[in-house]
Formats: C-alpha cells, structure tokens, sequence
C-alpha cells in the first residue's frame, strides 16, 4: 500500500471515529442509560428458557405455548409495562384450532421391473424415515391410506389463468404429488400458492391426500384440517425413488416445469402407504402477550409503535420437539428485552410503544391479523410496526421498511452510528403467501420495519433450531439498534 493511500485511510478512519464519537454525546443520560442496560445475556437467556421442554414447541393453542404465554405475561408485568386489557391483563385471547401428530408412518410400494408370472405388477416396500425422508403436514387428519400416486406439478387448477395441473388426469382416491411454487413465480398465482388453497383444490378433486416434495421435510402447522384428508411432504431423494420408473427425477422436473411454465402431470405405478394418528382440538385458544410504556405527550400517546415479533413455533410432534430458537424464540427475545429497556426510561417517548408477541404466525400470520384488527382501546391508531423475525443466527443484522416512509432509512443510520450491526437495508414493496407479523400492518397502510440477521439460518423448522445456533451478542445488537430508532420513531 502507497504512503498515500495509507493516510488517505487513516484520516477516512479517523473521520467515521469523530462522527461516531460525535452521535454518542447526543444521546440523553436517561436513553444512555437505557441502552446500556441492553446486554447480551438478557435476551439469550429468554430465548434459553423458550426453547425448553417446558413450552413443547410453543404451538398456538397448545397447553405449552399457553404456558409460554403466561410466563412472559409474568415477565411484562415484573418490568411495569401496563396491561392491554383490565380483564385478561396482558394477553388477547382469540380462536386458534391446531392439531398435534402423535405417530406417522410411510412407505412406497415399488413395482419391481419384473412383473409376476401372470402379467401383473410385484410391489416392493420401501419403508421412509420420518424427519429424514417424510413429514406429516401438522393439520392432518388421522388416518391410513394406501393409495395410487399421480403427479401434478405444482398442484394449481387457476383454469382462469390458463392453467391447470390437474387437466387430463385423474386424481379421485389417489396421492397428489407436486412441488410448492407457481409456474412463472408472478403475483397473479399467490391465492393459488397458498397450503390452504393448493390442499383444498385436491381434496374437492376427490384425492386421499397431497404430498410436496421439498429439498428435506421441514415442520408445518399452516393449513386447515380437512376431514378424511392426509396432507404431508417427501425430500427430493424420495421422491426420486417414485419417478425412476419415468427416468426422471425431482429437479428435472421442477426445472421443466420452470422452463416451460406449462403443466406436465402423470400417474406412477407406485403407490404410497401413508398412517397418522393426529389429535385435533377445534375449540383451542391462541393469545397474544401484549404491554405498553405510555407516552409522555397528552396529544400523541394515543398513537402507539407497535414492536413484535412472532412468540409461536411448530410444537412437539411425534415425539420429536422443534424448539424454534432462532425462528422465533430470538425475535420474541429481542421484544422482550426492548420492553425491559423502554420500561427502564425516566421520560418516555412522546408516542406510547405496544410490545406484542404474536401466536399463530406459523398458521398463517394469525395473531398479528387478529392484533392489527382489534388495536388495544387506550390507541387510536397504530403509528408504526417494527417487526423481529429470525435476528438470532450470523454476525449481523438487516432491515427492511415501507418504502414510502423516508424517515425509516436516516433513522436507523443513525441508531446504527452507536451499534454498528447493520449490513443490509431495503424497501418493503408487496406482501405475499411468505410473509412476517409485519404484512397486516403493511396492508392497513402503516410504516414497517422488519429486522431479521443476515444468517445463515440453518436447521429452519428443524430440532436442530436449537438454542445452540444462537449469537446473544447480535440480539443485543439488534436490540439496541431497534431501541434507538424506536425511540426516535415514537419521540418525533
């Protein structure tokens, strides 16, 4: 390196110092203060006692993620925040179906490439593993089905598109077979790409079942429980075993289906035996676990920046717990530990700041629908969301916000200034079928930001979600940096 350059450097260097330097002495001893008692222990230790056996997963309406619940429902009401509500405190109760699987088997019934004396076709079994090779969607009906597979691609019938996967075959008392994903990855297929949409279509076509096909199967609890119908999921490598026969396999497929955006469904010869024993509870409840700091200007603390994250997992399921550290126990954390620090401030900011942990994210974006429609009464109006969705995983943190919220993109510059965790920003345009707790405001036309970490987010609705994957030092991170720019959201 030149002489030049190196000074060049050392004074850019010495520049970003004095700015630094120059941000801190901004801040009021009270926000000081605040942010400091932000430590990487606190939210990692939350997000510790989330994951446990205690809480069985946190699936909504489980008796383990009302236990979760209440537990930081004890928490908010330690640190002061005021309750939502003067009947049932810090929770908002609402509706919330789920189903547990207690026991789930599958196998493949193969024809051997010689067939048996008479003609007729010899079918060898191939037992799957369940987690390794298969998974049950977790709103199954129970059941034992061994049936005729068909394959349909992407599993859509939008005949008002000019599409249809089902056209030309048949698929009554039959497994459907097909990959999640739309044709051309456009906007006029999202109401099509939807579990509950793709899984309703098959069961009015008269089929036993749907089975995707992922990259590995992956815990889900977001549809509905169809009577009779038995939806789950194989890995690509399985479903590879039930298209040798056609000399194909799954990414061939899924390539053609993608070059040419145009159906290609078959029957197979095989078959697939599939038995669940599911439990369902349709009377179950799911909650919110809410808490405000009041605002401190008469005018104003009728608006209120909602700050959430998602509270719920995928539960405990054949035995086999998925804990849901990173997604979502490390948002939830993060909330929790802004609450503690907002609670902490002498003056509060002009606005009031709502701490939500939603349920039923993982069942399709339930509880943050059901908060965004039923505001707590002491609001007017929500005035901004800032949304946590998987912070805990990598080393650093992203951000996304409303495009048209111009103040967003300075804001968190600033705050970052203090904490230097930001490596990535961008604009929030649309909300699709894959979404966070952020989209129901994001459609009633309030400003967002969603924070996530840059990853890699590995064992994603896995057992491994563990504890172990998570950086307390980022949801420290995250935490401050959220605490600075939502102080400053809620005090302009």
């Amino acid at each position: 390196m030149s002489r030049n350059r190196f000074f060049a450097l050392f004074l850019a260097a010495g520049c970003i110092l004095s700015a630094v330097a120059a941000a801190e002495t901004t801040l009021s001893p009270d926000v000081r203060k605040a942010l400091d008692s932000i430590r990487p222990a606190n939210p990692y230790e939350l997000c510790r006692a989330m994951v446990s056996n205690e809480f069985a997963g946190r699936l909504t309406g489980h008796p383990g993620y009302t236990a979760a619940a209440k537990w930081a429902a004890g928490k908010f009401r330690e640190w002061g925040l005021r309750p939502i509500d003067p009947k049932t405190g810090y929770l908002q109760p609402y509706p919330s179906p789920y189903t547990q699987v207690e026991k789930a088997e599958m196998a493949f019934l193969v024809p051997e490439e010689k067939p048996a004396p008479d003609g007729s076709p010899i079918l060898k079994e191939i037992k799957l593993e369940l987690l390794k090779d298969f998974l049950p969607l977790f709103f199954t009906d129970s059941g034992a089905v061994t049936a005729e597979v068909v394959f349909a691609g992407w599993g859509i019938s939008a005949p008002e598109l000019n599409y249809d996967d089902y056209a030309g075959i048949d698929v009554k008392g039959k497994f459907v077979l097909c990959f999640r994903g739309t044709p051309d990855g456009s906007e006029r297929f999202e109401s099509h790409d939807q579990h509950r949409t793709r899984m309703a279509t098959a069961r009015d076509k008269g089929a036993a079942g749907l089975i995707y096909i992922y990259a590995e199967p992956a815990s889900n609890p977001n549809g509905d429980r169809l009577s009779g119908f038995l939806p789950a999921q194989v890995s690509e490598k399985a479903a590879d075993i039930l298209f040798k026969e056609k000399r194909t396999t799954s990414a061939d497929l899924r390539k053609a289906l993608t070059a040419f955006q145009r159906p290609l469904s078959f029957p197979l010869s095989a078959k697939i035996a599939l038995a669940v024993t599911a439990r369902h509870d349709a009377s179950a409840v799911g909650y919110n676990v809410a808490g405000y700091v009041e605002g401190s200007d008469p005018r104003l603390r009728g608006e209120c920046l909602v700050v959430g994250g998602h509270f719920d997992h995928t539960g405990l399921h054949c035995g086999i717990l998925f804990p849901g550290a990173d997604d979502n126990a490390s948002g939830s954390a993060v909330v929790m530990e802004m609450a503690r620090a907002f609670a902490r401030l002498g003056r509060k900011p002009r606005r009031s700041v709502v701490f939500v942990l939603f349920g039923g994210e993982e069942m399709g974006l339930q509880g943050s629908h059901y908060f965004a429609d039923h505001l707590p009464p002491a609001f007017a109006k929500a005035d901004g969301m800032f949304n946590f969705d998987m912070v805990g995983e990598g080393d650093g943190s992203s951000a996304m916000f409303t495009a048209d919220a111009a103040n967003f993109k300075g804001m968190l510059d600033e705050a970052d200034a203090f904490v230097r965790t930001l490596r990535r920003t961008g604009t929030i345009g649309h909300v699709g079928v894959r979404s966070s707790d952020f989209a129901p405001f994001f459609l009633k036309g309030v400003p967002c930001v969603s924070f996530f970490s840059n990853g890699p987010h590995l064992a994603y609705h896995l057992p491994g979600d563990s504890i172990y994957r998570i950086n307390p030092d980022m949801l420290a991170d995250v935490a401050r940096l959220a605490f600075l720019s939502g102080y400053a959201w809620a005090n302009r």
